[in-house]
């Protein structure tokens, strides 16, 4: 029965269980004649040609993107048969002929749909027995999410199989292309692509490719397996697995992760790590790096993580059996190194929470020898402390254990922390009308090997805290007031006390009285409306503290460094094993400028000092005490004109020297898009440290960026850092090269050199952009949008 040129509509009729609608139209274009672009090629488009949402999500350094395509769910939606197999297949054509309860013949600009599947080509036929529809190109097939062409294809209504052979392929969601000998999307979520090749790069651009004999994709197993694979740069092949297996979503697979490489002066060349993941159950992994140092050998680093309902458990080992080069910077050692890091988090629920962390390694070295950290300043302490705590909205507890590995050897035995074994926190606030009571409390067992000292430094012990305070707060629109008395009682029960009965205590009364006003005023600036607040302060504070408690040890105490924040604390010192002696007046004014479109706030001054009076005469030691009348002029300026720009600094003023006392600024900018990143930042301590730090990441066109770091030292008048690099992208890879010089413990600056090559889509190999994030502020979110996913 021929049909040709016809506009009639056959209904739906069922054929061996699957409901099949056929519609047959008239068409007025011609199938052309000239063969099919590639998949790529029919949804790629220069960016001025574009949707301008697509554009925005465009990396400058790209010529051009895909067009979008449907929800853009990636590799899933083109292994997912989903269930179309159960919707009606429809099919039109310019001709046909139906062979009753036979087959269907359909000719010239064949479209056949089923569901979110549709396939179109120049001849279709339709076998009712075997329930299977073979159709000849040039063919394209759409889907949720991918692209198909090819130059024929069978598909079955029933299974939802689809083999295509001669296919080109696009994957919207990750935009990667690629073609294949034969392409097999089976059933449960399963392809097969035979003599295939794959890459993230644009249409006519293969900088890399992956290329396979067989490619097996497995939706529900969330991973790809591929034989015979080479990785091919600039179409020359560089590498060669006769087996791998890959990610294609989040989910998490066993296998080896790509290698990292790069230079160390601390290792005497090069190394190459070749890390491997083990996915043992949803709750639990590891991660096994093997390393080899040039100059110290192998290397090994292990990382384990568990999840439970509860929280998460990390667990890091570093091992190096015989380390060369250390052996032979310290003769009689055995070469043996090792680490270990444990943190674990844990939340039981009812405001309850435990925790635990935990370092050591085996000798001071090792943290500048074999942590390839970007951070300047090395660690001197390594903490160890686990406990539980309690929140509510009246009161918290907190008991832990804490105590230190000092891995300095330089570091005297009387300068060394105090263990607390344990300490006790205990803390609430109560309303009772207009009074309000509250309670600080804190229970300590200090413990130190105190053997080879002397005197005071030899006592270990336990102190107890106790500071109750009464309060009555008052709060209005534009101001408050808040008058408190409080008593801060000390016990101590000590051992090894060489100077009289170790039990003893000690009680000081405090008073403060803190009062604030607030103004406020609206205006406008280059037609933008703000708030601006004018917010005075007084704050008196007095406490009756005997003048020499130096027969006290110091347990964990120190003097409080002088800033604005501390205009407002009655105490100077940290700790408890000193409370100062006060009666001073604090006088200060802030003022904020606050955006009305967007509630930001652009501006904020701050200015206040202390009006003393009465000398300060406790001492820890010999330093706290003090005899001027007036502090210095304490002040904070914090600027946020953009909301990519912030400047910020702080400083102490004297006004009887003219001094500046310490000071601190910083000046933090990002571009929109991440690609301008820029800090400033200068600290300087009378007689004691100035040093310069200036950061940046400036591209010097579309596709190349320069990224650097210095630290000066001004005193020491040298260098105490620096970083310098380089970094190239493009559209599918990108490749970052990186110098460093970083301070060791013994004040000495090494060198390394850090490598990355990123190959959109797969990752990366080497370590630079983690150790750049850890230098420069804001390069991780950088490195986050750099192919455009912000």
């Amino acid at each position: 029965m021929p049909i040709s040129d016809c506009h009639l509509q056959m209904p739906a009729f069922r054929i061996g269980g699957c409901a099949v609608a056929v519609f047959i139209g008239l068409a007025s274009a011609q199938a052309s004649a000239e063969s099919v672009p590639t998949a790529a090629e029919i949804d790629w488009r220069p960016r001025a040609q574009l949707p301008e949402s697509a554009r925005a999500q465009l990396p400058v350094f790209c010529e051009g993107g895909y067009l979008p395509s449907g929800s853009g769910q990636g590799v899933g939606s083109v292994v997912s048969g989903g269930d179309g197999q159960q919707a009606p297949v429809e099919a039109s054509g310019l001709n046909a002929r139906y062979e009753i309860d036979r087959v269907l013949y359909l000719e010239g600009q064949v479209r056949v749909r089923q569901g979110a599947f549709e396939v179109s080509g120049s001849e279709a036929r339709y076998n009712q027995a075997e329930s299977r529809v073979s159709v000849q190109g040039p063919l394209v097939s759409r889907g949720k999410g991918f692209l198909l062409t090819g130059e024929n294809a069978q598909y079955n209504v029933d299974s939802g199989r689809f083999d295509i052979n001669t296919a080109t392929f696009l994957i919207h969601g990750p935009e990667m292309r690629g073609n294949a000998g034969s392409l097999t999307r089976l059933a449960d979520n399963q392809v097969e692509i035979r003599d295939g090749m794959l890459t993230t790069c644009g249409p006519g651009q293969n900088d890399w490719a992956i290329v396979a004999s067989d490619i097996h994709l497995d939706q529900v197993e969330g991973f790809g397996t591929a034989k015979h694979v080479r990785l091919e740069v600039l179409d020359v092949p560089v590498f060669y697995w006769p087996w791998a297996s890959f990610p294609i979503d989040d989910q998490r697979k066993t296998g080896f992760l790509y290698p990292q490489f790069g230079s160390s002066s601390a290792g005497s060349g090069a190394f190459v790590s070749v890390p491997y993941y083990l996915n043992l159950a949803p709750h639990y992994d590891a991660t096994l790096t093997p390393q080899y140092i040039h100059g110290r050998g192998l290397f090994n680093e292990v990382e384990g993580r568990y999840l439970s309902p509860l929280g998460q458990t990390v667990l890091q080992v570093g091992y190096i059996g015989d380390d060369s080069a250390y052996k032979e910077e310290n003769p009689g050692e055995s070469g043996e190194r090792w680490a270990l890091d444990a943190s674990t988090l844990a939340r039981f629920g009812g405001g309850w929470t435990g925790y635990g962390d935990y370092s050591v390694v085996s000798d001071e070295d090792y943290l500048s020898d074999l942590n390839r950290s970007l951070e300047i300043n090395q660690a001197t302490h390594l903490q160890r402390r686990g406990g539980f705590r309690y929140r509510d909205r009246h009161q918290y507890f907190e008991t832990y254990l804490n105590d230190y590995q000092t891995i300095s050897d330089r570091i005297a035995d009387v300068n060394k922390p105090y263990a607390q074994l344990p300490e006790v926190l205990y803390g609430t606030t109560r309303q009772h009308g207009w009074l309000e009571t509250g309670l600080e409390s804190q229970y300590t067992v200090f413990y130190r090997d105190n053997d080879n000292l002397t005197g005071l430094d030899r006592a270990n012990g336990q102190r107890l805290r106790a500071i109750p305070e009464l309060a009555v707060p008052m709060r209005t629109l534009w101001g408050f007031s808040r008058p408190s008395v409080s008593v801060d009682y000390t016990r101590y029960e000590l051992d090894d006390y060489t100077l009289g009965n170790g039990s003893f205590d000690r009680t000081v009364p405090v008073a403060e009285w803190d009062n604030g006003l607030y103004f406020d005023r609206q205006s406008s600036l280059f037609d933008v409306p703000y708030n601006q607040t004018l917010e005075p302060r007084l704050y008196y504070a007095w406490a009756d503290a005997d003048a020499d408690q130096n027969d006290i040890p110091d347990f964990d105490t120190d003097i409080q460094t002088f800033r604005f924040d501390q205009l407002f604390q009655p105490d100077r010192f940290t700790g408890g094993d000193r409370v100062g002696d006060a009666n001073q007046l604090t006088v200060a004014l802030t003022s904020r400028f606050n955006d009305l479109l967007t509630g930001a706030e652009r501006a904020r001054f701050s200015i206040g000092q202390v009006q003393y009076f009465q000398d300060r005469e406790v001492t820890l030691f010999g330093t706290g005490a003090g005899t001027r009348s007036r502090s210095p002029l304490a002040g904070e300026v914090v600027l946020n004109p953009l909301d990519s720009l912030e400047i910020r600094s702080s400083g102490l003023w004297d006004p009887e020297s003219g001094e500046t006392e310490e000071g601190r600024s910083q000046l933090v900018f990002h571009s929109e898009d991440y690609r301008y990143l820029a800090s400033l930042g200068h600290t300087y301590s009378k007689d004691e440290i100035e040093q310069s730090d200036v950061a940046a990441v400036f591209p010097v066109s579309d596709r190349v960026s320069l990224i650097g770091r210095w630290v000066y030292d001004s005193r020491l008048d040298r260098t105490v850092g620096s970083l310098a690099g380089l970094e190239y992208n493009n559209c599918c890879w990108s490749v970052q090269a990186v110098h460093q010089n970083y301070l060791t413990d013994d004040r000495e600056l090494e060198s390394r050199i850090l490598f990355q090559v990123q190959l959109k889509g797969l990752g990366g190999s080497g370590g630079s952009s983690t150790r750049i994030a850890e230098a420069i502020y804001g390069f991780d979110e950088r490195e986050r949008r750099r192919f455009g996913t912000p």
